[in-house]
């Protein structure tokens, strides 16, 4: 439904443009929004106009209009003044009010089918349907952006993002739980997944400077078909989830980058645990302590590289090697070959998704 706060800003620019002072009250007599103290102001019977057969009627000196929502009395209008001139401001406002009323429940009837669309509420029959109804084009380019509020969902932050994407008719921005908001942005044929990134980025840094919040940004495929909305935003889902697992330094992750961690993601328990026990006999070494671990994934990091890496972390290379040959002895496994390497990156990954899933319940 419509807002106050939009109702009092049109009420305001016509006063400012036309001196003709607007108030507007739902049908039981209850300012919704005024430019002028009403207190001291005797407006006679207001029921029984709304009960009349009259559309507008001068009753002490104002101007009565009615504000339809479809064929149902909404609201009621009152111009101070009893001349032609507010008269004719008043028949202005009143088509301007049932404009946006027309134009704010198209928004929320679209709100509604996406955010059911995202659920996987709808057949396909009634998604095609619908989408005609509500002039959504079928075929475009889309992609869903699922922006997470790493504290709560902040209204600051949901206001920014309509800021942003306003003025594209086409996209849109719903909210279907506390922390996260759903963006289903229409694509130029010309955008990529570069191009995505960069709205990604733009989102992030707009709300950590804007509503100083921190973000983290995830996003699906791209999908040329309004059926395969739920598909992208279930991939935009779990490239948040496997952000949080495996890429914890990254506050934009993609579907299409998460590599290796997007299979681990997808591994049943029994089977993670069966791969634990035969690597380190359960769980990883009590000996790997954090500062190990520092040491093991900036080997990685650096590609096997021991020179390079014990240079990053201000030791010397025999230092370094002999930190590599104790793990070597408390794993049996050599992270200087490569097969032994492999198999301990993806053991640590493996660990982290067993203690997030162990977290989550």
């Amino acid at each position: 439904m419509i807002s106050s706060q939009v109702i009092q800003k049109t009420l305001d620019e016509l006063r400012s443009i036309t001196r003709i002072d607007l108030c507007v009250m739902d049908v039981d007599g209850k300012v919704n929004s005024t430019t002028f103290p009403i207190e001291d102001e005797d407006f006679g019977d207001i029921s029984s106009f709304v009960e009349s057969m009259a559309d507008s009627q001068v009753i002490r000196g104002y101007h009565f209009f009615k504000i339809y929502d479809g064929q149902t009395v909404e609201f009621i209008l009152i111009a101070k003044g009893g001349n032609e001139d507010t008269y004719m401001i008043g028949r202005v406002a009143v088509a301007e009010i049932q404009n946006l009323i027309v134009a704010y429940k198209e928004r929320f009837d679209k709100s509604n089918f996406i955010q059911n669309l995202i659920l996987d509420n709808l057949l396909l029959v009634d998604v095609y349907n619908r989408a005609k109804k509500l002039h959504i084009p079928v075929e475009a380019k889309r992609v869903v952006i699922l922006v997470e509020i790493r504290n709560e969902k902040d209204q600051d932050a949901i206001e920014i993002l309509k800021n942003m994407f306003i003025s594209r008719s086409n996209d849109f921005i719903t909210a279907i739980d506390e922390k996260n908001i759903i963006i289903v942005r229409n694509l130029e044929e010309s955008d990529d997944y570069e191009s995505i990134e960069a709205i990604a980025r733009m989102i992030v840094d707009m709300l950590n400077s804007e509503a100083m919040a921190k973000a983290r940004v995830s996003y699906g495929n791209i999908i040329h078909e309004i059926k395969d909305v739920s598909r992208s935003y279930k991939e935009a889902k779990m490239a948040l989830d496997v952000g949080k697992i495996f890429y914890v330094e990254k506050n934009i992750v993609g579907y299409n980058n998460l590599g290796i961690g997007r299979l681990i993601y997808q591994l049943p328990m029994p089977l993670c645990e069966m791969f634990m026990k035969e690597v380190f006999g359960g769980k990883l070494p009590e000996s790997l302590d954090d500062e190990t671990l520092n040491t093991i994934n900036k080997f990685f990091d650096n590609n096997l590289n021991i020179s390079e890496t014990s240079r990053q972390l201000f030791l010397h290379r025999n230092t370094l090697v002999y930190r590599l040959e104790k793990i070597q002895k408390s794993t049996g496994l050599d992270i200087r070959v490569f097969d032994d390497a492999l198999t301990f990156k993806i053991a640590l990954m493996v660990s982290s998704y067993m203690d997030f899933m162990n977290n989550q319940d």
